[in-house]
This record gives C-alpha cells, structure tokens and sequence, in this order.
C-alpha cells in the first residue's frame, strides 16, 4: 500500500528540506551526492557515484530505509549492514514522525547509517 497523498507531501517536504542541507556542495556532486525515494510505503535515503573502474556508470549505496506501518501508525527504521540486506535500527526501531527518521539518520550515534 502507498503512502497517502496527505503524507506524501509532508515526506516530500521534511525529506527535500534535509536533502538541502546534507548534499555536497555543486562542484562536488558529480563525484557524490544524496538522494532519496519513495517506494510504495517506504522512504530510501542513499548515496550516488560513479564507479571506480568506469566513471560513466553511477552505483547507488543505500543508507537508511523507514517504512510506514499504517496499523500502528508509525514508521519503522532500518539500516543497511555489510550483508547488503536491510535490518532493524535497535537502538530506535519506530517513530512516529518522519522528521524523526531524519534526526535520527543525521544524528547516525552508532555508526549504522554513516559508518
């Protein structure tokens, strides 16, 4: 199930505002940026760049993930380990709000997120 319209905005507008103050500066973000996007119910923040052997080709390093539980009205945290799969965040496994996904993402106390 997707994420209302209502929500929608609300992600769009927390997730554009902390893109703007995380991204590299222009000069740099040919060789590394930060995106994000919504998909069905969930938000992925992630890293691009280009390849190490062939720079024409841009690879896409998740970060952080959240996913909307509509039952119990709150998102659930997630992190990308070494295994390449996504795991819960134990140390903050649900919010309530988006905008603390992204504090919690941004503040990254144990590493999970940014190394």
């Amino acid at each position: 199930m997707k994420i209302d319209v209502i929500q929608a905005v609300d992600v769009i507008e927390v997730m554009e505002n902390y893109l703007q103050r995380k991204r590299p500066p222009e000069n740099l973000r040919a060789q590394l940026d930060l995106m994000y996007r919504i998909e069905e119910q969930s938000i992925i923040i992630f890293e691009i760049r280009p390849r190490w052997d062939n720079p024409t080709v841009f690879i896409e390093s998740r970060v952080a993930k959240t996913t909307f539980i509509k039952s119990k009205n709150h998102w659930k945290i997630f992190w990308m380990r070494a295994d390449l799969k996504w795991h819960s965040y134990k140390p903050n496994p649900t919010v309530k709000e988006i905008k603390d996904f992204v504090r919690i993402v941004d503040e990254d106390k144990y590493g999970c997120f940014w190394g």
